[in-house]
This record gives C-alpha cells, structure tokens and sequence, in this order.
C-alpha cells in the first residue's frame, strides 16, 4: 500500500479482533499521505467478530467482583472499548480528507496506541482464563461514529473530547475496583491506557481548536450546539481535573462542566 490513508482501510475491515490489532500495529507510519484523495466508502465497515454479542448498553450487568468471571467481565469491557477505539481513530484517517498530513500522522499513531492497549488486556484476559468475546458488550462507541460520519468537527467534538475523555473520568475509579478485587495487573495495565490515552483527548482538542478557527466559531458553543444535535452522553461528575487538564481543556471548558 503507498498511501498512509488507505493502507488504514485494511485493518478497518479485519474482523477478527486479534488480527485488527496486530494488523493496525504493523502499519508504516512513514507511509506518504494524500490528504486530498476521496476515498470511496467501502462495505463491511468495521469488520467485527460474531462475538461478543452486542446488546443496549443499560442491559449490561457483569458478575460480581468477587468472582473470577466478574474481574474479567470487567477487563473484557475495557478491551471492548479499546477495540472500538482502533476502529475510530482508523476510521477518522481514511473518512475525512483535506487536514493537515499530522493530522493522519496523529490518528495512526493513535490507533496503534489503541492496538497495543487491545493485545495487553486481551493477553490478560487469557491469564484469567477467558478470552474477547466470552461476555456480551456494547455498540454506543461506534453508534456516535456513525452520528457523525458526514462532520469532521462534530467527529473529534464528540469521540476523543466526550468519550473518551469520559474514559479519563472513570480510570481511577476502575483501576481502584480492579486492584481492590486482588488484580494488580489489571491496574498497571490501566496506569498504561490512561497515560496514552491523555495523548489522544490532547489531539482531539488540539484539532477540534484547528478547525473551530478554520471555520471561525466558539469552542465552547459549537460543543455544547453538536452534543445536543448528536445526543452525546450528558458528562457527570466526577471529573478526573488532572488528568482533563493535562489533555488540553482550558479552565473556561471545564467550568462548563459543572454547568446544568
């Protein structure tokens, strides 16, 4: 493949969750970008596993942490949202054309970020004697894709600066359940993810101010105008501030926060 845009349309399609994310990881990096090419929307788009089941997020009930299954239901949901989030940052380097060559740059480097935090909760999940796809998950991560497949703007608004960014919230949280059901490595691994994962709400931000300049509006009012047209989830406390400011939101963004 000779172009870094359409080389990511390969592994967008794998299927087989293993695969994507040793194939996403094998990408080169130094591959030359069009960023003007169009590229036509293929089908199968992301290519998924039959399993796991996908199911409404508010039917998901893991068992109980005192439990081997519930530790690694955890796990697996995690390693579910990092799968969705190779898929996203692909996704966003072949859809949209016309941004600066980092910009692809950045996003590939992203989702084999994502693709190393996939291969080390999945490697654990096999420690734990289960494997992706023994629990049901969810579909809300690719749902907010498909929202927002035909605006740019709206895509990095309402993935990296509101999901995952969410993401950044709940870590701490997590990493105390996991460690305090007796799974220290579970938490190390999460000590990773948020760590890479603070680099990538920080390129969300950066080119979501990119393009509201580009396209002279208000960062703050275009959020809020494209979280109510694409419904994202309203943001709750508590909110890992550290961790938020880190990833480049300014004090006027995270007053807005604690805004009804």
């Amino acid at each position: 493949m000779s172009d870094l845009r359409l080389a990511t349309l390969g592994p967008l399609l794998i299927a087989d969750a293993p695969a994507k994310a040793a194939a996403t990881l094998t990408l080169d990096a130094a591959l030359p970008v069009d960023t003007g090419a169009l590229i036509p929307e293929p089908g199968g788009i992301p290519g998924r596993p039959a399993r796991p089941r996908l199911v409404e997020h508010i039917t998901l009930k893991g068992p109980s942490l005192r439990t081997p299954a519930g530790i690694a239901a955890l796990v697996h949901a995690i390693a579910h949202i990092e799968l969705n989030a190779i898929d996203l940052a692909l996704d966003i380097c072949w859809r949209f054309p016309g941004m600066p060559e980092a910009f692809y740059r950045d996003w590939l480097r992203i989702a084999q970020e994502e693709a190393k935090h996939f291969t080390l909760l999945r490697e654990h999940l096999l420690t734990l004697g289960f494997d992706y796809g023994d629990f049901d998950a969810h579909n809300a991560l690719w749902d907010m894709a498909e929202r927002t497949k035909h605006d740019l703007l709206a895509r990095i608004a309402l993935v990296p600066r509101t999901l995952e960014a969410r993401g950044l919230d709940a870590s701490p949280a997590v990493k105390r359940k996991l460690v305090g059901a007796g799974d220290k490595k579970a938490g190390e691994i999460l000590d990773v993810i948020l760590h890479d994962e603070i680099g990538h709400v920080l390129a969300g931000n950066r080119w979501y101010r990119f393009l509201c300049e580009q396209r002279g509006l208000d960062p703050i009012a275009t959020y809020a105008e494209l979280a109510t047209l694409h419904q994202a989830p309203k943001l709750r406390a508590p909110f890992n501030l550290e961790a938020r400011r880190a990833a480049g939101f300014d004090e006027a963004e995270l007053a807005a926060l604690a805004r009804p």
